[in-house]
């Protein structure tokens, strides 16, 4: 059976996991070739500690970059930096100082993402990684410390949606409208915790900045990764990139490297198997934005502007469209002009090195010259830190990723997105405007499923300590996405000191506040779509194992979620043809709209065929090897790690 450039790459980079080819729904174990973490580096410095970890296991795989909160000079501040840095000079890791750059695009720049490798972030924007042909993905902070002491972590293989590129984008039109494109056109789940492999003629055509652009938002779009071809846009930027770190005397990246690339760069096999292809035609995509709000939300930037929606606040920063090429795009319509009255324009440039770039090249000057408010190259506002935020009522345009109700400002602010050169044209106006003529009309949809076939049922070796099987009551809760503010509310999440008795009586409170009355010890939770999405809290996940519910079938999970789950020793399986099953069964609740549903009756499952029977009914899923196993019998990546350091420190 062919792999995907995802199940190829991962399977170069695997330590632990099946010896057949990889498919969709394996859980692994990888060692990937970095790991960033930025402030949050302190949070994984903790979780390092409470491990039992002394020394990082590999000092050249971690690199800190300070970026998101870089305006706060409160002494609390100050010294999170400051232990951050002497943590970094105690084990020899890579460090960036505030001001240097947004981690993200340090990565990319200074050589630590080549094509085929595996790098991680402590940061849901490491998909940006894919432009380059590597495989990024995010992980959470437990995974990082996890890395840090062993080199290693866990991932479950995605399945993957292959998106045709067709011809080319027209003058005026920028990766950023591609992206707001695929987003809008495709928001009902088509992408949804998927990897994206970019493909066709189209590809060509796109520059690196682009595909950066592209890859990085494919994080909005609801993928794990976003995966570009190596092409000779790749290598020339490598090659520049090359140059460049030579002057510095850094030698990521090789001459041969680059020769073997150039011969063999990493692809998918011809006879990949995928769940979906969707094609884009580029010569149909027309600027527009995003929002408000939402990404989900999209409106011809022409349409717009006849409607002249007033704004108040303009942003050309982030890790998604700072480069050379955005503040030059945004430069070339300002030039010349000044910002209307009672606008206020930000601009800050990805690293420190773009800025000078910009510098050099006189878009600086002219985007200052407009009345432009220069930011240190971090993230800042986009994450709603330092100056600029959107006040109360207040309407902005960013050339940023997110626009989350609240996220850069004020949650009574509305948030567009656009192109760097969509925000510039805006600050002159006072309104959403385009800087000249462009024309309406946006792609047609062409979203084609595709049916994998499936392998013959495969005997799981069952490890010590981890059930062969399981039996207990269905608790049915019907409901698609639900969040994690209603699995546990965010009234308990920052209290200190819950109990696991207090936790288990006010879990699911916010979704139905019977469901712990009515649950019990050993039941076992069936869920629907999207199981777990929202904020990345882990009591979502602990607080109900405290209720005793033994596991978690759904019909898809959050990523986050099931990282947080299996990091806790909990059990979750992604099985969608048994909730449609039950739905069905229980089609009179469901349509009175019940929030938890208990039939009576119990469901077992059987780990070593890897199936889930309910009322006579059997459904497959995919099978929990020795990796998903070692987790739940440690209970829990922290209790693992900590085991697996004890005995090699005892061996020495």
């Amino acid at each position: 059976m062919g792999q995907t450039i995802v199940e190829k790459l991962a399977r170069a980079h695997m330590t632990e996991g099946p010896a057949r080819a990889l498919r969709p729904g394996d859980v692994v174990s990888l060692r990937p070739r970095h790991v960033m973490t930025h402030d949050n580096t302190a949070a994984v410095m903790a979780k390092f500690a409470a491990i039992g970890a002394t020394a990082v296991h590999d000092p050249r795989q971690p690199v800190f970059a300070l970026d998101h909160d870089v305006q706060n000079t409160s002494d609390a501040n100050v010294k999170k930096y400051l232990d951050i840095e002497a943590f970094a000079a105690l084990h020899d890791v890579d460090f960036y100082p505030a001001g240097a750059g947004i981690g993200h695009q340090i990565m990319m720049a200074w050589g630590y993402v080549v094509p085929g490798s595996l790098v991680v972030a402590s940061d849901s924007h490491a998909n940006m990684y894919g432009a380059l042909g590597a495989l990024g993905t995010p992980v959470v902070r437990t995974d990082a410390a996890a890395i840090w002491a062993t080199g290693e972590f866990w991932w479950q293989i995605p399945r993957t949606v292959r998106v045709v590129l067709e011809n080319e984008l027209r003058p005026g039109v920028t990766g950023k409208d591609v992206i707001i494109t695929l987003c809008g056109l495709y928001n009902q789940g088509e992408v949804l915790n998927a990897a994206v492999e970019f493909a066709g003629p189209g590809v060509a055509a796109l520059s690196m900045d682009a595909r950066m652009t592209i890859a990085n938002m494919s994080t909005e779009w609801g993928a794990l990764t976003g995966w570009f071809p190596v092409d000779d846009v790749t290598l020339a930027y490598l090659r520049a990139r090359r140059a460049v770190l030579g002057a510095h005397e850094v030698n990521r990246l090789e001459e041969g490297d680059l020769a073997a690339w150039t011969a063999d760069p990493p692809r998918p096999d011809d006879d990949a198997t995928y769940a979906a292809e969707i094609a884009l035609d580029l010569a149909r995509v027309t600027p527009h934005v995003s929002g408000p709000d939402t990404v989900q939300t999209m409106h011809a930037v022409a349409e717009m502007e006849a409607e002249k929606v007033a704004i108040q606040k303009a942003y050309i920063v982030s890790c998604v469209n700072s480069r050379l090429e955005d503040l030059e795009a945004a430069a070339a319509v300002v030039k010349g002009r000044r910002v209307a009255d009672g606008v206020e324009l930000y601009v800050g440039a990805a690293s420190q090195e773009i800025q000078r770039a910009a510098q050099e090249s006189g878009a600086w000057q002219a985007l200052l010259d407009a009345g432009a408010t220069p930011l240190p190259s971090a993230c800042g506002p986009c994450i709603g830190l330092g100056t600029g935020l959107l006040e109360p009522g207040e309407v902005g345009i960013s050339a940023t990723n997110r626009n989350f109700k609240g996220r850069m400002g004020s949650r009574d602010a509305k948030a567009y997105l656009a192109s760097p050169e969509v925000v510039a044209a805006s600050a002159l106006t006072g309104y959403i405007s385009a800087p000249g003529p462009v024309r309406t009309g946006r792609p047609e949809r062409h979203f084609t499923p595709r049916t994998a076939a499936t392998d013959a049922g495969e005997a799981v070796a069952i490890m010590d300590g981890f059930p062969a099987s399981a039996v207990g009551r269905l608790v049915l809760v019907p409901r698609d996405n639900l969040n994690t503010d209603g699995i546990y509310g965010k009234d308990y999440t920052y209290r200190e000191g819950m109990t696991r008795e207090e936790m288990a009586r006010v879990v699911m409170e916010n979704y139905d506040p019977t469901f712990s009355g009515r649950t019990g010890e050993g039941d076992i939770l069936l869920g629907g779509h999207n199981f777990g999405t929202g904020s990345s809290r882990e009591q979502a996940a602990t607080a109900l194992q405290a209720r005793g519910i033994r596991m978690v079938l759904a019909g898809s999970f959050s990523q986050t979620y099931l990282r947080n789950a299996y990091n806790n020793g909990f059990i979750c399986i992604e099985c969608p043809e048994l909730v449609a099953w039950a739905r069905g069964q229980c089609t009179a609740e469901v349509e009175r709209g019940e929030l938890t549903i208990i039939p009576g009756d119990d469901i077992s499952v059987d780990f070593v065929r890897s199936t889930a029977t309910y009322r006579g009914r059997s459904f497959g899923f995919p099978p929990l090897g020795s990796v998903p196993q070692s987790l739940v019998v440690a209970g829990g990546i922290e209790n693992l790690v900590r085991g697996r350091l004890s005995t090699h420190s005892t061996s020495n």
